[in-house]
């Protein structure tokens, strides 16, 4: 009975890893770039918010509401980077603080659009039916998986790849090379952004039944540990986005399991975000990250 409950969380944890992983993979490919995108929280928000948006107001017109609530919400994410983009790349503004303006921003963002639009701060209820089931478990762990695929085909096996990674290491030398810098750093936030939309989708039309300010609840945060303990490697970030939804699926389901009956359902609450602030302590040296990243592009020092 213990080993029919723990293979039990094999779907939930698939569908909480997805959005992870996908977040992250966005995550990873900004910071191999140089930039520094701790705004995934907030672009979440404003994917998630579109695609309840984009699903509620066009389930009952037309029967492909779902596939544009994943393709806006994506858009979505790509454009507001462009917030992040600009200020941090062309402005040579520091990127941390930017990242947070865009989270506050989203906060507010998605709670007016909210009001203005259903008067409350949350859209209605839905149901979910293309999503629900593909071959016993969410096909959005078959998306995570193909992006982080092609994620890593891309960064390794491809030119684009080699100078992506370039622009995060030693921008000086990819310019010296003939490598635009600037371009590369901005199709990369780009990118990111455009995943942290799909990733808040993915949350909102799996995990959830309806949009509110609390549906991301920290998992961009939870994204950038993954990357930050994945060491910035495909693999790496694959196994740390598991590592962090088996967390949070255990905490779901603990009470199907007895055997941890007698511990207080708030430890296995608090788990996810413990084991991010302790692989952000131990993993967030300076030694793995890429060299470049978090500083700004100055071509006058070429």
């Amino acid at each position: 009975m213990e080993f029919i409950s723990l293979s039990a969380m094999i779907p939930s944890t698939l569908m909480i890893v997805a959005p992870i992983l996908i977040a992250a993979t966005g995550g990873m490919i900004c910071e191999r770039a140089g930039v520094v995108n701790i705004a995934l929280e907030g672009l979440m928000s404003i994917g998630a918010m579109t695609a309840a948006l984009t699903h509620v107001l066009l389930e009952k017109k037309i029967g492909f509401s779902i596939p544009l609530a994943l393709l806006f919400a994506s858009l979505s994410g790509c454009l507001f980077s462009l917030i992040h983009a600009f200020a941090s790349i062309t402005l040579n503004a520091d990127q941390i603080i930017s990242g947070t303006g865009i989270n506050l921003l989203a906060n507010g963002l998605t709670v007016f659009v909210c009001q203005l639009v259903f008067r409350m701060d949350r859209s209605v209820s839905y149901q979910l039916g293309i999503l629900r089931d593909f071959l016993g478990v969410y096909p959005t762990i078959w998306i995570a998986l193909v992006i982080l695929a092609i994620s890593w085909f891309v960064l390794y096996k491809r030119p684009a790849g080699l100078r992506l990674r370039a622009a995060g290491e030693y921008p000086q030398a990819l310019a010296a090379a003939g490598g635009n810098v600037i371009k590369i750093r901005y199709i990369a936030v780009l990118v990111s952004g455009l995943l942290a939309g799909l990733a808040g989708a993915c949350i909102v039309l799996t995990q959830e039944i309806q949009f509110t300010v609390n549906t991301i609840n920290g998992k961009g945060f939870i994204a950038l540990a993954a990357v930050s303990f994945g060491r910035w490697l495909p693999l790496g970030i694959l196994g740390a986005s598991f590592l962090f939804g088996l967390s949070s699926s255990l905490a779901v389901n603990v009470v199907n399991i007895r055997s941890l009956n007698f511990m207080p359902s708030e430890v296995f609450n608090i788990l996810p975000y413990l084991i991010t602030l302790i692989t952000l302590v131990v993993f967030s040296g300076k030694e793995y990250a890429p060299k470049a990243a978090g500083q700004p592009y100055d071509k006058t020092s070429n």
